[in-house]
């Protein structure tokens, strides 16, 4: 993600050098530590967050686990990774629900640190797990904050209890008292206090976070920073938890183009858990903290696993399972395509999700260059077509495709790109359906993954003829590169998984099928 972007990329050419090391040597290993140690620095991360991290890397990169390592370079990352997971909060902590409802959750953070739109997010959020949240408006001195986590509110679809307009009007402690009890009396699970800022840390601030702590008791207090506020996030978080005493963090804005440190800081230096990580603007882009796919999103590991709970929301399950029918039974049509689209779309960004996979951050431009709006440009085409000719493109001649063209205010290049497109996609998701090995343009063959039921006897033949005999030159060519890249071998630098990666214009072939350059 954007935030540790820089700290991602300094990581991981550090350990990028010690990949032809057979062997590290004390300076090797001091090298390595010393880059790390900048590296964190230059992120704004506190300085005894910094020394009591590169200590224990070193104790243990000169330790027997590396020394007696088959692979040393991977063993040393495997070890930062660790490491970075510790300081993170070792394992990930939850909500803690109360035993008897409603549950009481209390927001406390700086002005301006994203308090209103975390409620507003966690509140859509806890809908989904089928709870029943109150917002509690109790930031009755910045003007119009009341009225902002109402917005908030209507757009998650929670319930508000705001009876002062705010604007320095009312009596905050008095609110959040008879907020609760609001939610007793009309059965509300969850009552989320939204507490007041400022724009630094003072007395009558503290004092009032305090005095509602005291009148609600409540299960959580959530500490919401702003993961882009830098080395101030040290004395803010101990300021905070000595005048309030909050039981979990949340970072917000970490889709900023801050260093991050906040977030390397926080959780160590106060001993609470992280619990939230806010990613973006939409009042979905909220995860749980996951300390150790964290780590791993630092050190360009990638996060799988989160993809996958997104997909897993994102899509149904039985519409995936009649879909892949679909596909095997070639089937697939450009209206099943529209239904893929949609459910993308609701996964949230692209970049995002591509970001989440291994070795992204190396291919940074090519993310960068990614367009979004492709997606809405290719739904617009094919919602211009009439359902016949989604079910079925042969019918495309040139007049429907200007038509198609005019209404979905594209060329008729567009249309044309898109029908090839498409036909090229559900070939390939036809094969991997039937269990085959996908051909794509510019890729050549994959090794190891012939397509089932493939004759022996031709393969031997193949092998011994060292080359493509196809009359055509440009099948020849493209069959012989084939032969040369399952020859060739493949291994990632740190052993950290088997396949080659991608160059830059196998990508370029990839997003071809998807998008437009």
């Amino acid at each position: 993600m954007a935030t540790f972007g820089t700290l991602s990329d300094r990581l991981t050419e550090t350990f990028r050098n010690l990949r032809t090391k057979g062997k590290l040597t004390a300076a090797d290993v001091d090298g390595t530590v010393r880059e790390i140690r900048r590296a964190l620095l230059d992120a704004d991360v506190a300085l005894s967050v910094v020394k009591e991290f590169t200590a224990k890397v070193r104790e243990r990169a000169l330790g027997d686990e590396v020394n007696k390592a088959l692979n040393p370079a991977q063993q040393v990352v495997q070890i930062v990774n660790e490491e970075l997971v510790q300081i993170l909060g070792g394992e990930q902590r939850r909500l803690q629900f109360a035993k008897t409802a409603p549950t009481v959750i209390m927001l406390a953070g700086l002005q301006g640190s994203g308090k209103t739109t975390f409620a507003g997010k966690l509140a859509k959020q806890l809908e989904g797990e089928g709870h029943t949240p109150l917002l509690v408006a109790a930031d009755l001195q910045r003007p119009n904050a009341v009225n902002q986590l109402q917005v908030v509110a209507e757009q998650a679809g929670a319930t508000v209890y705001a009876p002062q307009p705010g604007n320095g009007v009312g009596d905050p402690v008095k609110v959040s008292r008879d907020g609760v009890e609001h939610a007793r009396r009309h059965q509300h699970d969850v009552v989320i206090i939204d507490t007041a800022g400022r724009l630094g840390v003072d007395a009558e601030l503290m004092k009032q976070a305090s005095d509602i702590r005291k009148a609600t008791d409540p299960d959580e207090v959530l500490f919401v920073i702003d993961a882009m506020i830098g080395q101030d996030a040290v004395n803010t978080a101990r300021a905070f938890q000595e005048g309030v005493d909050f039981t979990g963090v949340v970072l917000s804005k970490l889709d900023g183009d801050a260093r991050g440190g906040a977030a390397l800081s926080v959780a160590s230096i106060t001993g609470r858990p992280i619990i939230f990580a806010s990613t973006g603007e939409r009042l979905e882009d909220l995860e749980p903290f996951h300390p150790d796919r964290m780590a791993s999103r630092i050190l360009d590991l990638g996060d799988i696993l989160t993809l996958i709970e997104q997909a897993q929301q994102a899509f149904d399950e039985e519409e995936a399972i009649k879909m892949a029918e679909k596909l095997a039974t070639e089937q697939f049509t450009l209206e099943d395509f529209l239904d893929q689209l949609q459910q993308m779309k609701k996964m949230g960004s692209m970049k995002k999700m591509l970001g989440m996979l291994p070795g992204m951050g190396q291919m940074k431009q090519q993310l960068e260059d990614f367009d979004e709006r492709e997606i809405d440009r290719t739904e617009a085409i094919i919602r211009s077509m009439t359902p016949g000719e989604r079910r079925n493109p042969k019918v495309l001649n040139g007049s429907r495709r200007l038509r198609i063209a005019r209404g979905s205010g594209m060329t008729v290049t567009d249309v044309n790109q898109l029908v090839q497109r498409f036909d090229q996609a559900a070939k390939m998701m036809k094969t991997v359906a039937r269990g085959g090995t996908p051909n794509i343009p510019g890729m050549g063959s994959m090794p190891g993954m012939g397509k089932p039921g493939a004759s022996s006897k031709r393969g031997r033949k193949a092998k011994s003829s060292g080359g493509s005999r196809s009359g055509n030159p440009a099948k020849r060519a493209a069959e012989n590169a084939g032969l040369a890249s399952a020859s060739t071998p493949t291994g990632s630098g740190f052993g950290l998984g088997g396949a080659k990666a991608p160059s830059e214009a196998d990508l370029a072939e990839i997003q071809k099928l998807f998008g437009k350059n």
